[in-house]
């Protein structure tokens, strides 16, 4: 057993080690990488593992954790203002993709029950899929990111209704096994319970426990307390997921959030690849081969019809244009309760065990489709948008004597302020119209612009301009630039933003002089004032600054002539970090005899 054990995880890790990276670098995303995994080491590919079931039971437990740790990062006061959105947002999707659904199966000839619950187990979406998505493409906090997020809470407090009403419509209703008073009392007593065992029990527990400073005991009360609370809402017939949900939001303001969050996250990663992994070892390729264009046909027919409801929803909640698409195709897929919903179907007798099969086969094959989906819109649908916000170049009006700053973010605003303030004349150039279109209702004089355009820098009357300021986040973007002016503009003096040492010997190489690392100088100063703070006097803070300062530049030029030779680049840098330790050294008895003549 415990060979077994030792084995299959061995494998799982393999798996995972070799397609994820692989799909990630071909475009393809991680969890389509799992569900690659998955399908290859499962019972229709290479064999590995034969229990595929209990698999997937046990990695549920990652989603579990999923939506423990997005509770939280939710406090009630944040949850109660999202009830709109959680409830309007959600039961219209779930309702619209439910009737969509059930009128197509009856207009295809399938009975009334089995329509209704195939089609309200289809309306849920996969939890995992959704929120894995949303985080590796960093759209939490955005428009589509919030109103995914409210749809797939409702969808997990629906499935228990769904799941509930099953049995009424199926031969178990004739034997009364529908929830009855008993079960509905234990659920609100186990609701009632964690409520008051958030603030009265868990806190006063992980208090006693921080006390301890055994971190490695922090950790195993932050998995026993999401497993008990898990199993505890199975017990009374509930999502576990969902009472995971409860307990974050529960504890989202406790002083031990950021703690919970650090030891559960690596826990959450490993089993959500599990999950992925399990639901591609899952897909029962018998039953495909079997009616392998039926099935074909019911996932092109599922992910169509759905899709179009999510996309008329994006447009009634208000998503913008640019992510309706996006929004559509991330909740398309079938979910994990579906599953569950399937299974209680054909427990009931609403199924037969071949409509089940091929019902769960769909929604793992809708799965596996929704990264290939967001693909295709990251390739064919989102250019467009694009191309949709360009537009001509504004016309510029000449100055005589301005400095050019091309890129009018955070770095350039701030540039542009000092001149402005000192009487220098500006052209400013950037690219992104939301921006220009922001900063010209705040009285900014802002262009429109592709900067690397000799046409545009023309425009812009580089010719008779005193100087350019290249301000641009994008590094390739700013070298591109730099390369431009030398060419066609060589006298114009350039004073360049760098991202990083690289950009900066970069910048060098095409021989800009006038350079600022973006963070540099930043960094110095606090560095100064934590010296102040830690009792050093204002000279010796002062002059310890400057003297970091100068030897850190001189340490770039030392280096500078070897970075692209990486062997001679880290002899180089590695001499130039020994040398300056002994300067410091040096220095420090130094600033002691200079301090007594400076100020305090």
């Amino acid at each position: 057993m415990e060979h077994n054990l030792l084995l299959n995880a061995l494998v799982y890790l393999a798996a995972a080690v070799v397609a994820v990276p692989v799909a990630k670098r071909l475009g393809l995303g991680a969890v389509l990488g799992y569900l690659i995994a998955g399908i290859a080491i499962g019972p229709w590919g290479l064999r590995f593992i034969g229990e595929v079931e209990d698999i997937l039971h046990f990695s549920e437990f990652g989603v579990v954790l999923l939506l423990f740790l997005i509770g939280l990062e939710l406090e009630p006061k944040r949850l109660w203002a999202m009830r709109r959105p959680i409830f309007g947002s959600g039961a219209a999707q779930v309702l619209g993709v439910a009737t969509a659904l059930t009128l197509a199966a009856m207009l295809a000839g399938i009975g009334w029950k089995v329509a209704i619950i195939a089609a309200l187990g289809l309306s849920l979406s996969s939890t995992a899929i959704a929120l894995a998505t949303l985080e590796e493409r960093n759209l939490k906090g955005t428009a589509t990111g919030d109103a995914s997020f409210a749809i797939l809470l409702f969808q997990d407090i629906a499935a228990i209704p769904m799941i509930a009403i099953v049995p009424l419509l199926g031969a178990a209703s004739e034997r009364g096994d529908g929830m009855d008073m008993v079960d509905a009392l234990k659920i609100v007593a186990v609701i009632a319970t964690l409520l008051l065992s958030g603030r009265y029990l868990i806190r006063p527990a992980l208090r006693a426990i921080a006390k301890s400073g055994l971190r490695e005991i922090f950790t195993a009360f932050s998995l026993l307390l999401v497993i008990s609370i898990a199993l505890l809402m199975q017990w009374v017939g509930l999502s576990m997921a969902l009472g995971a949900f409860i307990a974050g939001v529960l504890l989202a303001d406790s002083e031990y959030r950021h703690a919970l969050e650090t030891d559960l996250e690596p826990f959450k990663g490993l089993l959500l690849g599990l999950f992925f992994i399990a639901v591609g070892m899952s897909i029962d390729f018998g039953v495909f081969m079997a009616q392998p264009w039926l099935i074909l046909g019911l996932v092109a027919a599922f992910l169509v019809i759905k899709t179009a409801v999510l996309y008329g929803l994006a447009k009634l909640i208000g998503i913008p244009r640019s992510q309706q698409a996006l929004f559509a195709f991330l909740l398309s897929q079938g979910g994990e309760f579906a599953f569950v919903v399937f299974g209680a179907a054909q427990a009931a007798r609403v199924f037969t065990d071949s409509v089940g099969a091929i019902l769960i086969v769909v929604v793992a094959l809708s799965m596996v489709c929704t990264p290939l989906l967001l693909i295709a819109h990251d390739r064919f649908i989102a250019p467009l948008h694009r191309a949709d916000k360009r537009r001509e170049a504004d016309q510029i009006e000449q100055n005589d004597g301005h400095v050019i700053i091309a890129g009018f973010g955070r770095f350039g605003q701030i540039v542009g302020r000092l001149l402005k303030a000192n009487g220098i004349k500006l052209t400013v150039l950037d690219h992104d119209p939301d921006q220009i279109d922001l900063l010209r209702k705040f009285g900014n004089k802002v262009f429109y612009g592709d900067v690397t355009r000799i046409d545009l820098l023309h425009a812009s009357g580089a010719a008779s301009a005193r100087a350019l300021v290249v301000a641009i986040d994008d590094i390739d973007d700013s070298l591109k630039l730099v390369d431009a002016v030398r060419r066609t503009f060589p006298d114009l003096p350039i004073m360049a933003r760098a991202r990083n040492v690289s950009h900066l010997f970069d910048l060098k190489d095409r021989g800009v002089t006038i350079i600022e690392r973006e963070t540099f100088e930043a960094a110095l100063m606090l560095g100064r004032q934590v010296l102040r703070e830690l009792g050093f006097g204002a000279y010796r803070a002062r002059q310890a600054a400057m003297l970091f300062r100068e030897r850190n530049l001189n340490g770039l030029e030392k280096i500078y002539p070897f970075y692209k030779d990486q062997e001679q680049f880290m002899s180089a840098a590695k001499q130039a970090r020994d040398e300056l330790e002994d300067m410091f050294a040096q220095d420090a008895a130094a600033l002691e005899a200079e301090q007594q003549n400076g100020w305090d």
